[in-house]
């Protein structure tokens, strides 16, 4: 039995929904697993996985298990950084690496275990690829939980590029261009927290997009 901690530290994070599920199936296979919101929480044990965290976690929180595991979509050491995927949908990118590496003192550094690709279709709205991504990485971390002790990992390896971290303005859409070539911006807004907008004769108007079933 390994004792797994689950962090998660922003509660109304997207990835919520999809940990307690992982952590279900972690259990299932004989685990015990503890989800927990804030870093403080993490209890000691052997394996503690870091997804869709907003903060950087310390050494002394990393000290209390012998593996802290993050996964990120990105092709390491390409895409270091915030909103991986999102960034890489709006580059018009549809095969998406997916990496499972040890946490470091510095971000996204770490020796990398395990890595798969999430194939998207080029229509996906945000909810659909999140599901994709939340899909590949419950598959990387039971891959990790099942082949454990036996891992190995290897070191990064080629050119560090660094994405930054998305903020409303980003959004913004041209109403000068086309739908069609401002897709890509409107398959990763979120309705909600960060909608697409335009300024048009003196005002600010909202885009809110779903995809009719």
């Amino acid at each position: 039995m390994l004792k797994i901690n689950i962090l998660i530290d922003n509660p109304k994070s997207w990835y919520m929904p999809y940990g307690k599920q992982l952590a279900n199936k972690l259990r299932r296979l004989g685990n015990k697993v503890v989800l927990v919101k804030e870093e403080k929480k993490i209890q000691k044990g052997d394996i503690a996985f870091f997804l869709s965290c907003e903060k950087i976690i310390s050494r002394s929180i990393r000290s209390r298990n012998v593996h802290n595991l993050v996964i990120h979509a990105s092709d390491l050491p390409k895409g270091r950084g915030w909103s991986p995927m999102a960034w890489q949908i709006l580059q018009g990118r549809n095969l998406i690496t997916a990496s499972l590496f040890e946490a470091a003192d510095k971000v996204d550094s770490g020796l990398i275990y395990f890595q798969e690709r999430i194939a998207l279709k080029g229509n996906e709205l945000i909810a659909e690829w999140r599901e994709k991504e939340a899909q590949a990485i419950e598959r990387l971390a039971l891959a990790f939980v099942k082949a454990y002790p036996s891992v190995l990992g290897r070191p990064q390896k080629g050119k560090t590029t660094l994405f930054r971290r998305r903020i409303p303005a980003d959004s913004k859409m041209d109403p000068k261009k086309t739908i069609a070539e401002q897709f890509d911006l409107l398959r990763i807004v979120d309705n909600e927290r960060y909608p697409a907008f335009f300024k048009f004769r003196g005002y600010t108007y909202l885009l809110k997009i779903e995809k009719q079933k």
